[in-house]
């Protein structure tokens, strides 16, 4: 037995000893350069590529199958002299042995100066179309030698093999000074993968491989330009179809066109999952960074075999958003200093390819904190959907400031009803008229974006629990709106107003070129004061004011809309006050007139309460018409009619006062009232800035003439009647009364 044990031994030792000499001389003896034309041929028949070896070939036989290229470019059959990859050196070793048990063992694969290509061109045909495609008279001739036995038919051993996975092993991948490039004759858009390194750890079938990857990626529409470094270890198992890419670092830096100048530095990190047996992916112990930006969350992607299915959660950490903006080169709209700059996001995520909603949503923004449901139904459509409720939001803070054409129209009217307004006070109604007011009092810039707004698919539901719009604190606010096709809807805009309340809703149609606005208002028992001061204006009446109003205008500027508003307008100010306005003062100057007595003292400005304040308007192109304008005040009624011009915010009226008899002390002597003042009226006339209310009012003298005269025929008449009684006949009275009533 010993005897057999050491031939044997001997009998194997010959025959490794002839191996390892058959290899020698195969790898010395045999030089593959000189096969290269039929190795092209090969490349050409078998793979359908053209196959360019510039350089040399190196081999290795036993116990590793080595091989070397240099200086190599591979094209299609179709575009044979138009290379689409060349590299500078592959070079990798595989063991000879495991490849008979369908098992690839390598060493180290290095490849240096890859050179990719992909082009697509003016008709849309990509060059990669063609890889391993035959050519078309090529093909035609390898159809009957490729073609055996019966059409269709596999026989079972070669199924079986075809269905065996092969075990891969590989000490490490390295990739050197790498490129890839992308052109698009359509477009014209090119995108470009440059100095790419990657180097890998062992690389074994369920075991976490190293990997690291750098490379500078650029395009040209728009110019940006991108360094990536990504690190992680990969996991795979081919026959369980599960891919992992574990503690995953992906980080760099962009610039561009995009960014006006700016850098942005990124940040993702992560554990990524691929489960293609389950359609399942997953992104966990989520953490992406972008300059100012610091967010946290998860994601899983459900049926990647139908239509994906995305959820999920987000959270974003407190930011500054203003600073953020102006980090990567873009430009927020005006507003108010210090706004945007607090802003904080938790919600859960629902999507697919097309849509995505942030459900159980809490944002804060500034001051303010929102809870709903936010989402874009539609990438394409851009359709926004919204049901939010806030807390608090104050509108105005993240709108434009006016302009400086705005301002000094503003500059300009304010000094035009200041004069008006001075010369009221001093002469207390005994001064002329104020002068019409002539002073444009709208802006005519651009209103509306319509080419935006013609765009948007919107449909809105938000609550607030104060909402502070054009300075109004409204209470308990709801809006409600939609639009679509350019057509635009506030189904609702309610809530409470300084103890009072509205509601408002309304159309605004942006399908053709001038834009169409329709607005109906119904206010109830609002102080009207609190509204004409949070809007900066010195009130010219204190009262609950309840109105409703159905306008409707045309035009894309303050003035435009103004010019053409049409509509009816009924208004009541109840308990109310007309400030600065002593209309009992414009009466006793009245009564003093007729009973032919100065005034001891000197009129001064006084409030004048009333108990109703009512009338109705017609809007006509900008100028409101109130023909029952009537004030009910203690001892007196007030009735007027005339106009409100809204395009320059002046009126026009004519005022009667109707005197109910002497209920309370009159100021002066020279006017106290009598039995012939009740139920006369005194007429008045009011004009100039409609801020100046019943400041702009004077007795109108040439009426009051007409009043005088009337009650001289009328004390006439007494007299005739008491000393002629019944001496002169009924016609003869009748037209002596006649000459003073005319």
């Amino acid at each position: 037995m010993k005897a057999f044990g050491k031939i044997l031994g001997l009998v194997l030792l010959g025959l490794l000893l002839i191996i390892v000499a058959l290899g020698f001389a195969l790898t010395h003896l045999f030089d593959p350069n000189d096969y290269k034309d039929e190795i092209r041929q090969i490349a050409r028949d078998k793979a359908h590529i053209e196959l360019t070896l510039n350089g040399d070939i190196g081999w290795s036989l036993f116990p590793w199958l080595g091989l070397e290229l240099h200086e190599a470019s591979v094209a299609t059959l179709a575009n044979p002299t138009q290379p689409f990859a060349d590299l500078q050196m592959l070079g990798l070793s595989v063991r000879v042995l495991p490849l008979l048990r369908r098992e690839v063992q390598m060493s180290d694969v290095r490849v240096e100066g890859l050179n990719l290509r992909l082009n697509r061109d003016k008709d849309g045909h990509g060059n990669w179309e063609d890889i391993g495609r035959a050519a078309p008279l090529a093909k035609q001739a390898e159809t009957p030698a490729t073609s055996t036995g019966e059409p269709g038919v596999e026989t079972p051993a070669t199924a079986e093999k075809a269905a065996q996975p092969i075990r891969l092993d590989i000490d490490s991948l390295t990739v050197n000074n790498a490129r890839v490039e992308y052109n698009d004759e359509q477009s014209g858009k090119q995108f470009t993968a440059e100095s790419i390194q990657l180097s890998t750890g062992p690389i074994h079938e369920a075991t976490a491989t190293p990997v690291k990857l750098t490379a500078f990626l650029a395009s040209n529409q728009p110019v940006v330009r991108v360094r990536t470094e990504l690190n992680g270890e990969l996991r795979f198992d081919r026959a369980l179809q599960r891919y992992q890419f574990e503690d995953m670092r992906l980080s760099g830096e962009v610039t561009g066109d995009p960014l006006q100048g700016k850098t942005v530095t990124f940040a993702a990190q992560g554990q990524l999952l691929l489960d293609k047996a389950a359609n399942v992916g997953e992104w966990t112990g989520l953490k992406i960074s972008a300059n100012q930006l610091r967010a946290l969350g998860e994601l899983k992607v459900n049926d990647l075999d139908k239509t994906p299915q995305i959820s999920g959660g987000i959270s974003i950490a407190q930011f500054d958003l203003a600073k953020f903006v102006d980090s990567i080169g873009q430009t927020l709209p005006a507003m108010a200093e210090g706004s945007l700059t607090k802003v904080e996001l938790v919600s859960r995520l629902q999507g697919t390819p097309t849509s995505m909603a942030l459900e159980d949503l809490n944002l804060k923004l500034d001051d303010s904190t929102f809870s709903g449901r936010l989402a874009i139904e539609d990438f394409a459509k851009q359709s926004l959907r919204a049901q939010l409720k806030a807390d608090t939001f104050n509108v105005d803070r993240y709108l434009p400031p006016k302009s400086a054409a705005a301002n000094s129209a503003a500059v300009a009217r304010k000094a035009e009803v200041q004069s008006s307004e001075a010369d009221a006070m001093a002469g207390a109604g005994t001064t002329p008229l104020p002068d019409a007011p002539t002073k444009g009092a709208w802006s005519t810039e651009r209103l509306l974006p319509v080419e935006r707004l013609s765009k948007l698919d919107v449909d809105a539901d938000l609550s607030f629990g104060q909402l502070t719009l054009d300075k109004l604190p409204i209470q308990n606010a709801v809006l409600k709106a939609n639009g679509q096709g350019g057509l635009l809807k506030l189904q609702s805009l309610r809530g409470e107003l300084y103890n009072g309340s509205f509601d408002a809703s309304g159309n605004l149609d942006v399908r053709q070129a001038t834009p169409l606005l329709s607005l109906q208002t119904k206010i109830n028992r609002v102080p009207v004061e609190r509204i004409l001061e949070s809007q900066g204006q010195t009130p010219p009446v204190k009262g609950l004011v309840t109105l409703n109003s159905n306008l409707s205008g045309s035009g894309n500027s303050q003035k435009a809309l103004i010019d053409s508003l049409n509509g009816t307008t009924s208004f009541v100010i109840n308990n109310g006050v007309l400030l600065n306005a002593n209309l009992e003062q414009q009466l006793c100057q009245g009564i003093a007139f007729l009973n032919r007595k100065t005034l001891s003292s000197t009129p001064r400005g006084k409030d004048t309460p009333f108990q109703e304040l009512k009338g109705n308007l017609t809007l006509r192109n900008g100028v409101a018409s109130n023909p029952d304008l009537k004030v009910r005040i203690p001892g007196m009624t007030v009735n007027g009619n005339g106009d409100i011009d809204l395009r320059v915010l002046g009126m026009d009226y004519r005022v009667g006062i109707v005197v109910e008899g002497d209920k309370s002390d009159m100021p002066d002597p020279a006017c106290q009232v009598g039995e012939r003042f009740v139920g006369l009226e005194l007429p008045l006339r009011c004009r100039g800035p409609l801020e100046l209310g019943a400041k702009a009012c004077r007795l109108d003298k040439d009426g009051l003439g007409q009043v005088a005269t009337r009650m001289a025929g009328d004390r006439l008449s007494e007299k005739l009647e008491e000393k002629l009684g019944d001496k002169v006949s009924p016609e003869l009275k009748n037209a002596l009364k006649g000459l003073f009533k005319r």
